[in-house]
């Protein structure tokens, strides 16, 4: 069943909420840990990968630029993919982005609990942990269900509270870096570089889940790509400031504290209350990608449900609030489970290969809309630079960090799509598409 117009959705979010939702999610609780494993890597050189990182994300974000301004329907990768190629490839994009964003969320508010239970040790019995989340995810649901504007002021907030943290280690360690553990000893091979951008780009990752409410964005043609270059402009400054300042404070010692590294570094410069501040704020960081993922992820269930793959039931909108409040339970109480039983851990390995495969289908998907000229609400759509020649550099660029990934991490993806197949196909023969 193709896709059908966003009616009862209100486009309540502008230029400025998208760019503060996309860098709520981009910059999660990955910064306050990767900056170690970027320096366990490459040493000093560590801002090449973040360079690289950058390049690739641009690529990608003209692409996703190009597919949001001409495709403005709830579902993001899912609605992009599904326009440019029809509803099968679309539903195994939304199968891959839900997937991923489920058991990525369930990580993070598990380690959300678990900081929690560090900060108060009341709360680190599996019982608390299990309120913890369970509470967690009931509140964000309450939020988001009674409408889509408190629910971006919420990302809004927590944009914001995230931030200042690092900001405060960057302007007051930045004078205090030592020359000496800033001095590159060579320049890092190419395999080097790969092995550590394939795991450093998931600090940039995340633009996926904020584009997802894309039938409530005003005006998507002009907002998705300012919001989108803007965000990656700022989270790249961010990060090379950041990596900068750690590597400046910590030198090659950076690599030994894998588990904290800003936070060990915001010690050095600060005491023990700049460490406790960083530790706070990877709890908001956390908080604010759960809260991103609220706003987002329900959406790919409202998306399905509208294509006739899940209950049409699913895909109510509120009469009141305008919200669509059955995919928001639904996705809150999966995740709730899925994050207290832990039995995620299982599959974590498929979010790496997953997400840059969705990239490549929405890579693909930018180049098939541009060729037909596609546009759903008649507005003139962006323009990427150099035509088909982005996307081709965008696939080839995803292409080579998927090179770097794993047999296994290759299976388990290709386990879930065949699963995934089966399951289209039987709804189909059941007349249920």
């Amino acid at each position: 069943m193709p896709l059908t117009s966003d009616a009862g959705l209100v486009r309540a979010i502008g230029a400025r909420q998208l760019t503060a939702s996309i860098v709520n999610v981009t910059i999660g609780a990955g910064i306050f840990v990767l900056p170690a494993v970027a320096s366990a890597g490459l040493g000093a050189a560590a801002p090449i990968a973040y360079v690289v990182c950058a390049a690739v994300m641009a690529l990608i974000v003209c692409c996703f630029a190009a597919a949001g301004s001409r495709v403005s329907l709830t579902g993001g990768i899912y609605a992009y993919v599904e326009t440019a190629f029809g509803p099968f490839v679309g539903f195994l994009a939304g199968v891959l982005y839900f997937v991923t964003a489920t058991f990525a969320v369930a990580s993070v508010s598990n380690a959300f609990a678990g900081s929690i239970g560090a900060l108060w040790p009341a709360a680190a019995s599996p019982a608390a942990r299990a309120v913890v989340i369970g509470g967690l995810f009931a509140m964000l649901a309450i939020v988001n269900v009674r409408g889509v504007t408190p629910g971006v002021r919420v990302v809004e907030i927590m944009a914001i509270a995230k931030l200042l943290p690092l900001l405060i280690l960057v302007v007051a360690g930045i004078w205090l870096v030592n020359p000496v553990y800033l001095r590159w000893e060579g320049l890092p091979g190419a395999t080097s570089i790969g092995q550590t951008a394939i795991v450093l780009i998931f600090a940039f990752v995340g633009l996926e889940v904020a584009l997802v409410p894309s039938g409530e964005v005003r005006d998507p043609a002009r907002t998705v790509p300012r919001a989108l270059f803007s965000a990656l402009a700022i989270t790249t400054t961010l990060y090379l400031l950041i990596q900068t300042v750690a590597q400046g404070l910590l030198g090659a010692a950076m690599a030994s504290f894998a588990t904290a590294p800003l936070a060990e570094a915001a010690g050095r410069v600060l005491g023990q209350g700049g460490r406790l501040l960083v530790l706070l704020g990877a709890v908001v960081s956390m908080f604010g990608y759960v809260s991103g993922d609220m706003l987002g992820s329900p959406r790919t269930l409202f998306a399905f449900a509208r294509a006739g793959v899940l209950p049409a039931t699913i895909a109510r909108v509120h009469p009141r609030f305008h919200t669509p409040y059955i995919a928001i339970v639904l996705h809150a109480c999966i995740v709730a489970s899925v994050s207290i039983s832990s039995s995620f851990r299982q599959l974590a390995v498929l979010a790496n290969v997953a997400a840059l495969t969705l990239y490549l289908m929405c890579v693909t998907a930018s180049y098939e809309l541009q060729r037909r000229d596609v546009r759903t609400d008649g507005a003139i759509p962006f323009a990427v630079p150099g035509g088909p020649v982005i996307p081709i550099l965008a696939a080839a660029a995803i292409v080579w960090l998927l090179s770097n990934a794993t047999r296994r991490e290759f299976g388990v993806e290709a386990l879930v799509l065949a699963v995934a197949t089966l399951f289209y196909f039987i709804r189909r023969t059941g007349g249920q598409l």
